[in-house]
């Protein structure tokens, strides 16, 4: 598949690119791309939640009355679960809830994903930028010229540039990363993908 490449300006370069068709172009698998984002939500779950069960409230120890002969139910204590202020039963405790995925099937799944987005004509390539300093402004004038505006947008860079991150961090709707992070999740989640142009070549070696 090729691609023309635009300026920042949203003119052709007069170049174009090749997307792998081994990347770019494959008969996606929903089943890995499900796993795949099912993995990346769980890892950011911190698993911190908890409540104390009847051994870790406060509370007498003593039986509350005695067992036979006042008509009502046994107890044995305040802390009981069937008590206000009593512990909770099986109650959430702290627990990871990350789990392995094969890289094959992680690889599988990103070039399915990568593979939906060329299939709709959602990926835009443009030649590699930067700014001289950090400006919301300037991102936004960027988006506008390639017709990306107010879009959910993922940009891929070759590799970190802080001044584009820190352009696009005040924008909701745009994600800035560099192409060896590129995940199942985070483009799937895009309505639309640009590509800088020295950033095909590290995905295409690293989905190779």
């Amino acid at each position: 598949m090729e691609l023309t490449i635009y300026n920042t300006s949203g003119a052709e370069t007069g170049k174009k690119v090749t997307l792998s068709d081994e990347i770019f172009g494959i008969e996606p698998n929903d089943h890995a791309i499900y796993l795949d984002v099912k993995q990346y939500l769980a890892n950011q779950r911190q698993g911190t939640h908890k409540s104390k069960q009847r051994n870790e409230v406060a509370g007498s120890t003593r039986k509350l009355k005695r067992q036979k002969g006042t008509g009502g139910a046994r107890a044995g204590s305040i802390k009981s679960p069937l008590f206000p202020g009593g512990g909770r039963i099986f109650g959430p405790v702290p627990r990871d809830y990350s789990f392995k995925l094969n890289k094959k099937l992680k690889r599988l799944a990103r070039k399915s994903a990568l593979s939906y987005k060329a299939k709709n004509e959602l990926i835009t390539v443009v030649e590699d930028f930067t700014f001289e300093a950090p400006k919301t402004k300037a991102f936004i004038a960027l988006t506008e010229n390639l017709r990306l505006g107010g879009k959910k947008l993922l940009v891929v860079m070759p590799e970190t540039n802080h001044t584009v991150s820190l352009s696009a961090r005040n924008l909701g709707n745009i994600k800035v990363i560099p192409a060896s992070n590129v995940n199942t999740y985070d483009v799937m989640n895009a309505g639309a993908i640009l590509l800088s142009e020295g950033s095909v070549n590290v995905i295409n070696e690293m989905l190779a």
